[in-house]
């Protein structure tokens, strides 16, 4: 893929005897909305945070930039050395549960990545944080502290915290999951700009509305595979396998299912 991001080759997680993911193939190129499909339990989290490095991989290749960049099991003369901190400039991570720092305000949660990994002076990181809080509408609350804001604002403070790496890529995991419905459309919102801004994103969901309206592809996962993927066009519309249209509320004929079913059943 021109312009490839992110790209993963016969990646496996095992948790003691459990196999999450499976030779899992994928990848997102640059300017691409990826939305990530699939029952729960499903390895669409365990995929992002292999992606992230926040959990290591048990076997397989993550390329960055067309580049090998991590290779397990490790051993044998193979030994990774990966800026870490480094690496999560590059690619961001947006979470279900916020994950703001509590004591510090808004601008402040914003402002700590650029100072601390990107050493910005105070006043430049500030200038950045306030700018992306008036980007997700949240300027008349950069002085606030996570606590005494809803839900939906504290994800969007998150988004911004995000984008104030000036990453390559975001990954979102279910971003929405842990909001009040009335939530969900406030960042919903401010992903569906950031799609059509060319932000590179991938995106772990239940949310079909906003994959068929946004994702340049589907990838639809089951037992730690990728089943089938696709345009969105395409998988909303034809896709191959009839377990596929199962997942995407296709198989009695409906188009206006909102959310992927929570169990595999």
């Amino acid at each position: 893929m021109a312009d490839q991001v992110l790209a993963t080759k016969a990646l496996c997680k095992d948790f003691g005897q459990s196999s999450v993911l499976a030779d899992v193939e994928f990848s997102i190129g640059k300017g691409e909305t990826v939305c990530i499909l699939g029952p729960s339990g499903s390895g669409k989290t365990t995929l992002l945070r292999c992606l992230n490095l926040l959990v290591e991989p048990t076997s397989g290749q993550l390329y960055f930039r067309g580049t090998l960049f991590g290779e397990w099991p490790l051993g044998r003369g193979n030994r990774n050395r990966i800026n870490l901190t480094k690496y999560r400039t590059h690619v961001a991570m947006v979470f279900q549960q916020f994950e703001l720092f509590p004591h510090l305000t808004a601008c402040e949660n914003v402002s700590l990545g650029p100072r601390r990994v990107l050493h910005l002076s105070k006043e430049a990181a500030k200038e950045r944080a306030l700018s992306l809080l008036d980007r997700v509408g949240l300027n008349a609350f950069a002085e606030a502290r996570p606590r005494t804001l809803s839900g939906g604002q504290q994800q969007r403070v998150a988004i911004a915290r995000a984008l104030a790496m000036k990453p390559d890529v975001i990954l979102f995991d279910e971003p929405t999951s842990a909001l009040d419905w009335e939530m969900v459309g406030e960042v919903l919102d401010i992903m569906a700009d950031l799609a059509v801004q060319g932000m590179t994103m991938v995106v772990v969901t239940h949310e079909l509305e906003f994959a068929r309206n946004c994702a340049d592809r589907v990838v639809v996962m089951e037992k730690g595979r990728i089943i089938e993927e696709g345009p969105t066009a395409k998988m909303f519309e034809s896709p191959n396998l009839p377990r596929t249209r199962e997942i995407l509320g296709l198989a009695d004929g409906g188009s206006r299912v909102r959310r992927v079913p929570k169990s595999s059943q």
